[in-house]
């Protein structure tokens, strides 16, 4: 056997997917975000937005005259639907002055400006039309420190990012810590992010008015839901992963979390979108802490948790099953398998037993093995085999008499 001339050396082309994978997903990415962002402030339209109005002849005139606009729910008295505004189920209460002819309209700006604003609009068009005086009561303002209420919108932005941010991270540490390390750093760092994040927006900056204790506890979850989010779609789904979830938590979820405009002026899908993802609820949680008496926390909670637990639970079961099976005899040798993306499991090692030849050098400290036994070879001390006919004449040599 001749050894065959090596072809002479071309420059090999790269294939095209490994520079249009990422110019795709990049131009998905901005495409995402500019229509999510732009799209939803670019003409939002009230959709039965819950206003309670006390009696029932002008319960009937407003809802003829809007219609569809707003969800007229009738209150036997002011003190009711005051009580309903203040406990956020409902976003404005209309009733008449106490002479009979002028109108007053109860507002809770701390459900947002832009859905304050809305419904401000609808029920001035319609007291114009009937010829009727308007006065409008901010019931529930926002904090001083939060004039557009956007404090939560930006807080929530911000631990979602730094937890999306871990992930990514602790992606490229799945060949280096353990899975029960990874899962501690994520853990820890979910709960650093929320203490540190309700103590800069509640006590230092005085914008966000929620209970530091609480507040921290939602901020944790949504923190832990989205590094744990992200690891399980990188685990699972593999380098695209990460870029699936920017579009998930940052761009759709973000955009569609209520703060930047009101979920009552959202199409129908993205209100539905915004309630099932964790900047949504993060949202919610928060407003409800800081202005509503916690009445409706339960839910947002609800929805944090099941994102956190569920992408934990999911990525403990992905790397369970990807653990190597236990060698069957001592001798057995498990190949390493090739490492994916994302992927959580141990790195193999190779199973040794108190059999397996070595040979010691005297000018060493070190123990390497023998050449031939299928393991590592020292470079500096490899020894060649010898030949079988070689080794019979050197053994007929020793044994030669004198």
């Amino acid at each position: 056997m001749h050894p065959q001339p090596h072809p002479p050396h071309h420059k090999r082309r790269q294939p095209i997917r490994i520079w249009l994978q990422p110019f795709v997903i990049g131009l998905v990415i901005v495409s995402a975000f500019v229509s999510c962002y732009v799209g939803l402030m670019r003409d939002p339209q009230p959709h039965r937005i819950p206003v309670a109005v006390t009696g029932p002849q002008l319960a009937n005139k407003v809802q003829q005259a809007l219609g569809d606009s707003i969800d007229v729910r009738r209150a036997d008295s002011s003190t009711e639907a005051l009580d309903a505004l203040r406990h956020r189920d409902i976003v404005a209460a209309l009733g008449t002055s106490p002479h009979g002819k002028d109108l007053k309209l109860d507002v809770a700006s701390a459900n947002g400006l832009s859905t304050t604003t809305a419904v401000t609009k609808l029920v001035t068009a319609y007291a114009h039309g009937a010829d009727q005086h308007l006065s409008v009561s901010d019931i529930v303002p926002l904090d001083r420190y939060d004039a557009r209420g956007l404090a939560g919108f930006y807080v929530s932005f911000g631990v979602t990012l730094s937890g999306f941010a871990l992930a990514q991270n602790v992606v490229g540490l799945s060949g280096l810590l353990h899975l029960r390390h990874r899962f501690t750093l994520m853990a820890v760092f979910a709960a650093a992010s929320g203490l540190v994040a309700a103590a800069i927006a509640g006590p230092i900056l005085g914008a966000v008015p929620a209970p530091y204790l609480p507040l921290a506890f939602v901020l944790a979850l949504l923190a832990a839901a989205a590094a744990f989010t992200t690891k399980m779609l990188a685990t699972y789904v593999g380098p695209l992963g990460i870029p699936l979830a920017t579009l998930l938590l940052l761009t759709v979820g973000n955009s569609t979390s209520g703060a930047t405009i009101g979920t009552d002026l959202m199409p129908s899908g993205a209100r539905t979108v915004s309630a099932l993802l964790p900047p949504g609820a993060a949202v919610r949680a928060i407003a409800d802490l800081s202005y509503f008496q916690s009445s409706h926390v339960l839910a947002p909670l609800a929805t944090l948790i099941l994102w956190a637990a569920g992408s934990a639970v999911l990525l403990a079961f992905r790397t369970a099953k990807q653990l190597p099976a236990a060698p069957a005899t001592p001798q057995t040798q498990t190949a390493p398998t090739p490492h994916r993306f994302g992927e959580d499991h141990p790195t193999p090692h190779r199973a040794t037993t108190d059999h397996t030849p070595t040979t010691h050098w005297a000018d060493t400290d070190e123990r390497h093995s023998a050449p031939g036994d299928g393991t590592t070879q020292h470079p500096a001390f490899t020894v060649p085999p010898k030949e079988p006919d070689t080794m019979l004449k050197a053994s007929s040599d020793c044994v030669r008499p004198m």
